[in-house]
């Protein structure tokens, strides 16, 4: 059952979004014609929900534009992957390019949108998507510092909460920053969030759970968005 209250759309009727879906729904609100970077895990798999005919052209900063999705089977060329070293293909028009000029777009504003998993996003749009501060784990930041700030946008795809279920949309982060308010839009498997320049957490959609229920999770202020 899905239900529009107050300007939102709770579909209560169903459980959360899978993986799958969850790359969908962010797919399905890339502008059309879009310079997009997906970032390494579960942000790639956005590639393969993209319609052919979207227009956008996908960056990775190993130095490839037009990137396409995710290569299977013999269309696996060991010498075609993407920055998480995971096998794609090419769509007409791809070009390849020294590790520095796909810096330089990356940290040149050219970027019209990118895509990250996150450990914690805070409500005033933090990022913390690198460390964890685990004593065993290995710091890693990556490119992900020069897309937070070189990206015009950066939406977040994430489960909403930890196995323990702690809630990563937190008031203020915890762990270790990427870049500080630089999250736009944050996607999850229970609901889809909206930050905006008044540091409001505003709720665009539901899955498995109301707004009240999600509300009363979060120790985070949230509003309704009105579409």
């Amino acid at each position: 059952m899905s239900v529009v209250s107050a300007g939102i759309v709770e579909h209560t009727g169903r459980g959360p979004l899978g993986r799958d879906e969850m790359a969908r729904v962010l797919a399905g609100d890339i502008p059309r014609g879009a310079y997009v970077n997906l970032g390494i895990g579960q942000p790639t798999t956005v590639a393969d929900h993209l319609s052919p005919d979207s227009g956008v052209i996908l960056h990775t900063e190993n130095g490839m534009l037009g990137m396409g999705p995710a290569a299977t089977g013999d269309a696996i060329d060991p010498d075609l992957m993407n920055a998480g070293k995971f096998p794609v293909t090419e769509l007409p028009g791809a070009s390849y390019f020294h590790h520095a000029d796909s810096f330089a777009m990356m940290r040149g504003g050219h970027l019209d949108l990118c895509v990250l998993g996150a450990y914690q996003v805070s409500a005033a749009g933090d990022l913390a998507n690198w460390h964890t501060g685990e004593p065993d784990a290995i710091p890693a930041v990556g490119g992900a510092m020069d897309l937070a700030v070189g990206a015009r946008q950066i939406f977040v795809l994430m489960s909403l909460f930890t196995r323990t279920g702690r809630p990563k949309l937190v008031r203020e982060c915890t762990y270790p920053l990427t870049a500080l308010r630089c999250v736009n839009r944050i996607y999850t498997d229970v609901a889809t969030f909206e930050i905006t320049d008044g540091d409001q957490v505003l709720v665009r959609e539901t899955w498995g759970i109301s707004f009240s229920e999600l509300r009363s999770r979060l120790d985070v202020r949230l509003e309704r968005y009105v579409h």
